[in-house]
């Protein structure tokens, strides 16, 4: 078992005047960091952000969480993407400060996920050797379409997608022929019964914990296959 610990501070933002808050969670045996970016709705210390950083750190995967502007400033409405996107970049250029030398994955929960592979669209995130999103939004609900996924072919990353099967912002007819079309290699990995938040209703046999462990296993060892391959 990994000795593990937890450090709060502050992540230094051009847009938010005085930075945003952040957590490095690390262990004594890592891999990798991932720079962990949060949903639209709950900031950094959503029970599912916190259970996901605690399985990856007991496996060896280190993990820096950080607050979204909006979020930070108590605000309901998320920024405005370039905001969001600046925001990534802080906090990957945070993480090489902090953990020189220790290879990085970056992505996030939902919105956390999808701003993270807009920056990564836009402009090389240095020193990031790959993208993992947890429930990539695809679509807004209700709306089934591929266009929040369009920016995907200019990432040069390999990329993890996280999905469950009765998510309502990323339907699987139109995510699994959108992966296949990218030069990137990217992996899905869908888990059977789960939802946009990866709960799963009682009748499944399942526990919401039982899945936080296959995600965490699943992201663990495609970070040290991506890791390897770097």
């Amino acid at each position: 078992m990994s000795e593990m610990h937890r450090v709060e501070l502050r992540l230094p933002t051009g847009e938010a005047s005085g930075g945003v808050s952040a957590l490095l969670e690390r262990s004594s045996r890592e891999a990798a960091l991932f720079v962990f970016g949060h949903g639209a709705g709950a900031g950094m210390r959503h029970p599912f952000m916190e259970a996901v950083a605690g399985g990856l750190a007991e496996r060896g995967v280190a993990t820096l969480r950080y607050q979204f502007p909006y979020m930070e400033q108590g605000r309901k409405a998320p920024d405005r993407a370039p905001v969001l996107v600046e925001t990534v970049r802080a906090a990957v250029a945070e993480a090489r400060r902090l953990a020189p030398g220790l290879p990085l994955v970056a992505g996030g929960k939902s919105m956390g996920g999808r701003m993270t592979s807009s920056a990564a669209a836009q402009g090389p995130l240095e020193g990031v050797a790959g993208l993992a999103f947890f429930g990539f939004p695809l679509h807004p609900a209700g709306r089934p379409s591929r266009e929040r996924g369009a920016h995907l072919s200019g990432v040069g990353l390999p990329m993890l997608f996280l999905q469950g099967s009765r998510d309502p912002l990323a339907k699987l007819f139109l995510l699994r022929p959108l992966l296949g079309a990218l030069r990137a290699p990217a992996a899905l990995h869908v888990v059977d019964g789960a939802d946009h938040g990866f709960h799963v209703l009682k009748r499944s046999g399942r526990t919401d914990a039982e899945v936080v462990e296959e995600l965490c296993e699943r992201m663990t060892r495609w970070v040290r296959d991506v890791v390897a391959g770097s």
